[in-house]
């Protein structure tokens, strides 16, 4: 006796397959990213089981396991520890092998044990989606098959590389290697576009890294996070609570000094004030740039040099190439005012970074900064400093 099957138009496979592979899409972001690896949110018992059991059958995923892998990469980010930077593995094999590293990964006991704690460890966890993995989506298969035929083969291929490809290679691929970057992270995070739909919110990728435990990844007012609007959802049907979003940046006209509350500003926007003084500074630099050239310093007669310090502007050193870091130092050397520039933008990154000082101590540091660049004698540098000191 054949098993029953569903006749449908070729359109009506396109629908299906787009329909299954954004609830999965939705359950990653929501579910696994979100909720589970950053506590951004809080899920209803039901939607949170809804989300793994989908997970268990659409791609076999194990929540410790894609919990543990993605908090390391927030944690050693772009280092040789990330278990999937493309700067690291390079930009070919995390995009189409992007699975085949997370997978390597998996096996890393010490990964798992320190990265993946307090995730679900219930029966149904242990005894089910952990232990049997591969077994939801071999029942996916069936099932598929047993309503649609032969096509049902096609609609689970789709899915079973929907995931591995977009979430495992373009997020973690093209999300660290090409796009653009609103907040001056520490590596080189980029958003891929900034209409966060066919990936459900995760093409802003940087906008992520500057504030990791927002529950909205859309920052500018012209950013959608398609994963936001789902949320917002569950809110009003009392199936989630948003525990954090990204702050707003505060900024009180008339403020001329820098108090505790400029300090905790700073510290809270850190991405976004280095974002906001490369783009203040940039026009000088590339100006002092151009002067190098037209004076015909020796190594920065091409474009390399203006490329240099775009990049450095925007990101640590250490994220550039070893041509770029070359190319800036030998500009570094050659200008007073890109060195004063460069070691000012250095400074300011450092301040946040000193734990071990009082508030006190670091208002006064600051304050010290703001002095220092408005006695550079560089227009933007001052200006800059004057916008700092209204933050909070």
């Amino acid at each position: 006796m054949e098993l029953p099957f569903l006749t449908l138009p070729w359109w009506g496979y396109v629908l299906v397959a787009l329909g299954l592979t954004h609830v999965t899409i939705a359950a990653v972001t929501i579910f696994l990213h979100r909720h589970q690896a950053h506590r951004a949110l809080s899920l209803h018992p039901v939607v949170s089981h809804f989300f793994r059991f989908w997970l268990w059958l659409t791609t076999g995923m194990v929540t410790k396991e894609w919990v543990a892998i993605h908090r390391k990469h927030h944690a050693k980010c772009d280092m040789t520890e990330d278990p999937h930077s493309p700067k690291i593995y390079g930009i070919r094999q995390v995009l189409f092998a992007g699975a085949e590293l997370y997978r390597a990964e998996t096996g890393n006991g010490e990964t798992l044990a320190k990265y993946g704690r307090g995730t679900p460890a219930d029966w149904l966890e242990r005894g089910l989606y952990s232990r049997h993995s591969a077994a939801g989506i071999i029942a996916l298969l069936v099932i598929e098959v047993a309503l649609f035929g032969g096509i049902g083969l096609t609609l689970w291929a789709v899915q079973m590389a929907w995931i591995p490809f977009f979430a495992a290679g373009v997020v973690n691929g093209i999300g660290h290697y090409w796009g653009y970057r609103s907040f001056a992270t520490p590596d080189g995070s980029r958003n891929i576009v900034p209409w966060g739909i066919l990936i459900g919110g995760e093409e802003l990728h940087n906008n992520h890294h500057a504030y990791s435990t927002s529950a909205r990844l859309s920052n500018r007012w012209w950013e959608f996070d398609l994963g936001w609007m789902y949320i917002r959802l569950l809110e009003i049907l009392h199936l989630a609570s948003v525990r954090r979003v990204a702050p707003e940046p505060r900024v009180k006209r008339g403020k001329t000094r820098c108090d505790i509350e400029t300090v905790q500003a700073v510290v809270t926007h850190r991405f976004d004030v280095l974002s906001k003084f490369a783009k203040s500074v940039q026009r000088t630099a590339l100006e002092e740039i151009q002067s190098l050239r037209t004076r015909a310093v020796p190594g920065l007669q091409d474009t390399r040099a203006l490329v240099a310090v775009k990049h450095w502007l925007r990101m640590e050193s250490p994220n550039l190439s070893e041509l770029e870091r070359e190319t800036l130092d030998r500009a570094l050397r050659s200008s007073t005012k890109l060195h004063t520039i460069y070691a000012m933008r250095q400074e300011l990154a450092s301040l946040w970074r000193r734990t071990a000082v009082s508030k006190e101590q670091l208002v006064k540091q600051l304050e010290d900064w703001c002095q220092c660049a408005e006695a550079s004698g560089i227009g933007a540098l001052q200006e800059f400093s004057r916008t700092l000191r209204r933050y909070g």
